[in-house]
Parts: C-alpha cells; structure tokens; sequence
C-alpha cells in the first residue's frame, strides 16, 4: 500500500498545498519550510523545482509512490487526449480515490485502508487492491458485515448533494456507488497544475 509515514505537516509545508484532506493538515500553523533554515530568505525555485514540486503534490495527493506514478505518466502519454489530463483522470479512477470521493471514507488515506481490509464489493465481488481501476458501471459497494463501522458512518452523515461528483453516483442507504464514467478534467475539482508534470518529464 503506497502511503506515507513520515511527518504529515512537513509535507504540507514543503509543498505549500493542502495534500491530506484531514483538517490537521490542511492549515499548518507555521507558513514556512520545514528545516534549520526554513524561516531564513527563501531562495528562487527554478523551473525544475516548480515542476518537481508540482509531481510531488500530485503524488501525494492520490497516495502513490515514485514508481507508481511513473507508470501511470506512460499509460496516460499513450492514450489519445492531453497526457495531463489523462493522467489526473487515471488517478480520479482508483479505487481507493472513488470511496472518498462518494464519501464513504473520510479521506484517501483512510479509503485504502477501507479497501485494503476488505470490506468493499466491487460488482459483487471482494477487492482490497487501492489501485484498482475502475470502469464506466462498475458498482461498488460496503459488505454487509461491514456497514455498521463508525468510520463509513461518520464519514456519510457528511455527505450532501453538493460535494457529489458528477461521475458518480451514490445510494446512501444501500451503502452503495456507482462508477458512471471517467471524470474529464473540468469535473476533477483539484488545483494542480498537471502540465508542469508533463514538461518534468519531457526532458
């Protein structure tokens, strides 16, 4: 399972963006770099370091390590369309991303973890792999025996029409989502600048 275990709030603060959606570390209360020499004059970050730090959200955000990430790039260069867009939409797919997104876990974080143990069914059948891609009318759905947990109830008493995406669809009652189609990248709602990604590895 591809997730981090260092200090949550140095990445928020390295990064300069919000990439866990726990409100923790979402608003760190020191604005400037982790470090010695974090709160000294900010050097200018060059063109590589824009784009390296934009992958590096990016990666973060979605929970995927180096390699993984890297894959997901050459899938998406081969496919038609701008490879950005592509690539955030690959991402949009997962498995893991799909149960936070319908609200059924709190965070991406904490959808893996609902995923890896095994207490989804995906058209009916057990899935534990985070990383799995979806596609247009799969139905994902609590196991029986697993819908009485405090997590997934807590995390869908939050659930309101407005934070529903546009390619899904959600049964709150049923415990129940259904995968309609992959996201173009006006519906993804994260402000990432992809292309900077795209150019880091054009070179």
């Amino acid at each position: 399972m591809a997730r981090h275990l260092g200090p949550r709030g140095k990445v928020v603060r390295r990064l300069e963006y919000p990439v866990f959606e726990s409100p923790k570390f979402g608003s760190p209360r020191k604005s400037y770099p982790p470090g010695q020499h974090g709160q000294g004059r900010r050097k200018k970050v060059s063109t590589y370091g824009i784009q390296l730090r934009e992958k590096q959200r990016i990666k973060h955000l979605y929970g995927v390590l180096e390699k993984q990430f890297r894959n997901y790039f050459k899938k998406a260069a081969a496919q038609q369309g701008p490879t950005g867009h592509n690539l955030l939409s690959m991402l949009e797919s997962r498995l893991d991303n799909t149960i936070y997104r319908l609200g059924m876990a709190p965070t991406r974080r904490a959808a893996r973890q609902v995923v890896g143990h095994k207490h989804l069914l995906v058209n009916g059948k057990s899935v534990n792999i985070p990383s799995y891609l979806l596609k247009p009318g799969d139905s994902i759905q609590i196991r029986e025996k697993s819908r009485k947990m405090e997590l997934v109830h807590n995390a869908m008493r939050r659930v309101t029409e407005e934070n529903q995406m546009p390619w899904l669809e959600l049964d709150k009652a049923q415990m129940k989502g259904i995968f309609l189609a992959v996201p173009t990248r006006e519906e993804i709602p994260e402000q990432v600048n992809e292309q900077l990604v795209v150019e880091l590895y054009s070179k």
